[in-house]
């Protein structure tokens, strides 16, 4: 893939995100739930994203005399129209959602891959991606990080069972802990893939810090005891796996 290719991605979701979060008023966006197609926020605001994107590509026609502006101006339209197309239909659904956030997202997205590829008049980074993806190092993260989360969560929440029945705390939110830690394990396999062992020790110093105040006023042992070796249980597991990726994985 050539630098001018990636570059032309990268500008088309640049202004995509520009349009989409920069530009769009909280209004517009309350206005089209209410109005649905009658709203003229949904209307300007996909003129926002057709002259945003109108700018990128008329740029990269001057550019590159292969591409003439007839094909910017259709290519335009095609994300103008679309994006009207998803927006309003995103208004039949229930506001406030992550699901259809992101489902919208990825929509306005892959029309915009599929107009970048259209522009570039090749399939070779499909061909490339393609490639990546089924490569032994990517197999292997998305499975280490996919057993960070859930099943993790499932063997240190077993491991921890026996002890579980002697806490209570219920000053905290419902299933925050398993979330914490799902996070906190996510960050530490990061830090060990990317050869940051220094900010694992950081990443510690800082929960202890954040811990450290309300272990101190519930002046309760057992719950110390229980925090520190939760802790220790998914951090432990988490540099054991990573350390095992890239021996076996990441060194191919």
């Amino acid at each position: 893939m050539s630098a001018d290719a990636l570059s032309l991605l990268m500008a088309l979701v640049l202004v995509h995100l520009i349009g989409d979060f920069l530009l769009q008023p909280r209004a517009w966006v309350e206005e089209r739930y209410r109005l649905k197609h009658r709203s003229t926020a949904l209307l300007m605001h996909t003129l926002i994203h057709a002259t945003l994107v109108a700018g990128v590509l008329g740029v990269v026609a001057a550019m590159d005399p292969t591409r003439g502006y007839a094909i910017a101006l259709l290519a335009t339209l095609i994300v103008a129209a679309s994006h009207w197309l998803i927006d309003l239909a995103k208004t039949r659904l229930p506001a406030g959602e992550l699901r259809w956030f992101l489902l919208d997202q990825a929509l306005h997205l892959l029309v915009l891959g599929g107009l970048w590829l259209g522009w570039i008049g090749s399939l070779a980074p499909l061909q490339e991606l393609a490639a990546w993806l089924v490569s032994p190092q990517v197999l292997g993260v998305a499975v280490a990080y996919l057993t960070v989360t859930r099943p993790f969560s499932f063997a240190i929440a077993m491991m921890m069972r026996r002890w579980s029945h002697e806490i209570e705390d219920k000053g905290t939110l419902a299933r925050a802990g398993a979330r914490i830690g799902m996070l906190e394990r996510v960050v530490v396999l990061t830090l060990v893939l990317l050869d940051q062992l220094t900010a694992v020790g950081f990443l510690l110093a800082a929960k202890s810090v954040l811990r450290y105040g309300d272990l101190r006023d519930s002046r309760d042992r057992k719950l110390t005891e229980y925090v520190l070796l939760g802790t220790l249980l998914s951090v432990a597991s988490t540099l054991i796996l990573g350390f095992t990726l890239r021996l076996m994985v990441m060194e191919l």
